[in-house]
């Protein structure tokens, strides 16, 4: 069964909207294919999760011009053990902030890139309150990560 790995640090309502809308996307019955969705608080994901997966969705709030230390709690575990065993890995983010999310993009793409993780989707950045507009795209990033799972573990 081909699965995928959420691994997020939902602090807010508004992160908890985005991780539900996630979920949502990721379960969707327009994926003709069983996708089992996993989803990890960040403080609790490790290597194993990682390793065991075949595709990740990232979420994280911007913190202070970065990634939540949740997040780079979980890079600082999973970095070694996954460093040569999941280059091509697709991945998806998505990032909350009060005003401004680019140095939590930046942060968490410059991790990937070296883990040689693969984007799958566009990263989901809002800020202030979710509407229907941020919800939707957190949905189709869900479902777009979920589908490159299906389609890198070849079903």
């Amino acid at each position: 069964m081909t699965r995928l790995l959420v691994v997020h640090h939902t602090p807010s309502p508004a992160l908890h909207e985005l991780l539900t809308a996630v979920l949502a996307g990721a379960g969707t019955d327009e994926i003709e294919a069983d996708v089992e969705v996993v989803s990890r608080p960040a403080l609790t994901a490790g290597p194993a999760d990682a390793l065991a997966c075949d595709a990740v969705v990232l979420g994280t709030p911007a913190n202070i011009g970065t990634m939540s230390g949740a997040l780079k709690h979980f890079f600082d575990q999973a970095y070694y053990p996954c460093l040569d065993q999941t280059v091509g890995r697709p991945f998806g983010l998505y990032v909350h902030g009060g005003s401004d999310t680019a140095g939590a993009v930046r942060d968490v793409l410059r991790i990937t890139g070296a883990l040689g993780w693969e984007q799958a989707a566009a990263v989901c950045e809002t800020t202030g309150e979710i509407g229907s507009a941020g919800r939707e795209a957190a949905w189709e990033l869900g479902a777009t990560v979920a589908l490159a799972a299906v389609e890198r573990a070849g079903m």
